[in-house]
This record gives C-alpha cells, sequence and structure tokens, in this order.
C-alpha cells in the first residue's frame, strides 16, 4: 500500500507600532481593521501550514525525491490540480479537508496518481493543521522538484522562504524531520518495490545505519526509542518512558504536541513523538489482522523478542531522542 496526497525568504513584513498600523475602513457597519496585524496573522498561519507540510508530509511528498524514486505525488502537483478545479481559497481548504477526513478514489481527484501510487491510507488529522497547510498552498509559492512546470492558473504568489532554524525547538526538530525523511522515503520505497516482507528485511538491515549516518551529518546524537521495542536497541531510557507517558497522555486528551526539550551544561535533549498511521499497521499492528501472517512470522525470524505489536492508528509507537549542543542560554 503506497501513500498519495497525505496532507503539508519570508515576504519581509514590517512589524509597525500600533501607532503606525495601516487602518482602512470596512463596508460592514463602518468597522475599521488593522491591515498590518491581519497580514502579520495570515503570514503566522501560512508559515505554520508550511512547517507542518514539511513535518508530516514530507516523509512521501518530498520535492527532493528524484522521480523515479517518488512514492507520491509532490505537492506542487496536488497544488495545481486543487487549482485547476476550486478557484477560492475557502473551497480549496474544504474540499481538501473533505479528502484527508477520509480518503476514497471517489473523492480523490488525482485518478492518474491513485492508479500509480495507491490510495492514500486513512490517517488522523486535525481539521486545524489541514486548513493551514491549504492556506500556505494557494497563497505562496512552494518548493518543486528540478524541471518542474506548473500549469496552474493563479495570479503571481508570495513566497515563504525557507528559514535557517534559530532556536533549539527548531534545530531538534530539522534533525527529527530530515532523518524522518530519509528513513521513511527509503522504507516507502522498499515496500513499493517489493512488498512489506523486504521492507522488513531493509529496517532490519538499514534502519539504524541510516539515522546513524544522519546523526553524523547534522553531527548531533540521534535515536529513536520506544516502550515497546522490536529491536532491543531501540529500548527507551528511564527518563525517555516518562517522556513517552507524557506524549501518550497529550495525545489521547487531543492536545497540542510540542517538543520536550532539556538543558544542562550547554547540552541540550531533544525529545518528539512518533506516531502510527495506518501504514505502520503493517508491521506494528495485530498479527493475522492487519499483519499478514507471512510477515508476522518474519518479524519472529529478525526479531525473537519483539514487542512491537497491537498498535492502532494515532498512537504514540516512540519518541525521537536527540542530543546537541546548544546556542541558547540555559
Amino acid at each position: 500500500m503506497n501513500k498519495i496526497l497525505s496532507l503539508f525568504s519570508i515576504t519581509s513584513l514590517a512589524l509597525v507600532s500600533c501607532q503606525t498600523s495601516t487602518k482602512t475602513e470596512s463596508n460592514e457597519n463602518n468597522k475599521y481593521v488593522d491591515v498590518s496585524e491581519a497580514e502579520i496573522a495570515q503570514t503566522e498561519l501560512a508559515s505554520k501550514g508550511k512547517t507542518l507540510m514539511e513535518n508530516q508530509c514530507y516523509v512521501c511528498h518530498n520535492p527532493k525525491a528524484k522521480k523515479e524514486n517518488r512514492i507520491a505525488p509532490p505537492f506542487v502537483a496536488i497544488k495545481n490540480h486543487y487549482l485547476k478545479k476550486y478557484n477560492s481559497e475557502e473551497e480549496f481548504k474544504a474540499k481538501m479537508w473533505a479528502f484527508l477526513e477520509k480518503p476514497t478514489k471517489e473523492k480523490a481527484i488525482m485518478k492518474g496518481a491513485v492508479q500509480k501510487f495507491g490510495l492514500m491510507p486513512y490517517q488522523v488529522f486535525k481539521e486545524k493543521d489541514i486548513n493551514a497547510i491549504a492556506h500556505y498552498l494557494y497563497n505562496y509559492d512552494i518548493e518543486k522538484p528540478s524541471k518542474f512546470k506548473e500549469h496552474h492558473g493563479k495570479g503571481k504568489q508570495k513566497k515563504l522562504g525557507h528559514t535557517q532554524p534559530k532556536t533549539d525547538a527548531e534545530k531538534g526538530m530539522h534533525y527529527a524531520k530530515s532523518t524522518k525523511a530519509v528513513l521513511g522515503q527509503n522504507l516507502m520505497g522498499a515496500i513499493q518495490k517489493k512488498g512489506v516482507s523486504h521492507a522488513l528485511s531493509f529496517c532490519n538491515e538499514q534502519a539504524i545505519p541510516l539515522t546513524d549516518s544522519m546523526a553524523k551529518h547534522h553531527q548531533v546524537k540521534i535515536k529513536r526509542v520506544t516502550d515497546q521495542p522490536r529491536n532491543p536497541s531501540n529500548t527507551a531510557n528511564n527518563v525517555e518512558l516518562e517522556h513517552i507517558k507524557t506524549f501518550k497522555a497529550l495525545l489521547a486528551n487531543n492536545s497540542d504536541i510540542k517538543p520536550i526539550l532539556e538543558k544542562n551544561n550547554g547540552q541540550t535533549n531533544f525529545y518528539y513523538p512518533i506516531v502510527t498511521n495506518n501504514m505502520c499497521l503493517k508491521c506494528h499492528g495485530t498479527p493475522n489482522k492487519t499483519i499478514a501472517k507471512n510477515d508476522y512470522n518474519k518479524i519472529l525470524k529478525l526479531y525473537p523478542e519483539d514487542q512491537a505489536i497491537g498498535h492502532q492508528t494515532n498512537e504514540v509507537r516512540g519518541i525521537w531522542s536527540i542530543s546537541f549542543k546548544s546556542d541558547e542560554q540555559n
């Protein structure tokens, strides 16, 4: 099963004071609108959408993926198709959410992509997050693969450019999402080409080496740890177990989840959850239900002490545990 359509330089914006804000009179009840504040709010919403898209969706939709290695269409293609059919931003957002809330072939507007990549499996999304992503897609130029030609009719759009991560939270998220992208694209590619059994062999042989290579690239320490390990090397320590409990409670309460950061003597420890979706259940769900019998037999052969089963969608499977030198004051 493959995923598609899984939905996600800042324009210089003068932060003017209240005394110098530009105000315009509306046609309704002679109300005044602070234009600068509205623009700031819209830019912040777009920035949130861009971050959500890159953090949650680029595993499958990364524009940097080579054409032969794509496992889902790039976002610019998704954007083009939606803009051709839906002219207003509200309709654009509504139709995107209608599909993502519960994907079906009937609701998909990219029939060719469904045929090529397969229908996106159900995942748990928040409507407000999808609206933020859709707002960014509708209003801003987005990163696209090289040699990609756009064919939508919308006018020239603003750029919301790349910014270097500055805070420790931003840095930790950058390290986590870039490692997730490398692991995810390789894993999804393995499933696409040779199925779940081949992906199990890939994880057994390559998951830790790939993670270590990303840690070396970023010059930080990166681990994926869990309270239900498949590979004993991924077992969480006592501190990490407490953070897993915290993230599980937040997710159960449908709370917004932010990274946990601990700082000590110039060192930052960053923690962020790894959450399951339908694809995860192919290897981490229920044997003989979401996990095929032959695949589960292979799991037991590769990992005789496996504990990493029994998961449902939208559960904390484990966490990113990343350590790096801090540039911030403790």
